[in-house]
């Protein structure tokens, strides 16, 4: 059986896809793979990740150029999740901040601990 086989999908077809930084170990983004999105990102190197909302494949920076240059994969015990070591060039948020996780909670609610690092309209020419 082949890796991707034993891998075990939700019942869309995905699976959770966390991206971590490899050589600091920042936590960047969360995202879904399917074996398409898996197959190319084994391939080309480069993650690619199954969007959603768009319902089709999306190739991490391929409007922005934020890259995610794969270093590793790894599965979890389960075979349920996906851990994805990359070296992230540029941001990783499409709010124009290095992670997707600059929202702490608190006891007055959502507190906002890093601000972005380039305006979201540089990224995507909006």
């Amino acid at each position: 059986m082949s890796l991707l086989e034993l891998l075990k999908y939700n019942e869309q077809g995905l699976i959770p896809a966390i991206a971590q930084q490899h050589d600091s170990g920042e936590i960047l983004m969360l995202a879904w793979m399917n074996r398409a999105s898996l197959e190319e990102t084994l391939t080309s190197g480069v993650a690619c990740y199954w969007s959603r909302s768009r319902k089709k494949l999306w190739k991490k920076g391929e409007t922005s150029g934020q890259i995610q240059k794969i270093k590793a994969i790894r599965t979890d015990c389960d075979q349920d999740a996906l851990l994805l070591l990359v070296d992230q060039v540029g941001v990783a948020c499409h709010t124009g901040r290095r992670n997707c996780f600059y929202l702490e909670a608190g006891p007055e609610g959502w507190k906002e601990i890093a601000a972005p690092e380039i305006d979201p309209n540089t990224l995507y020419g909006a």
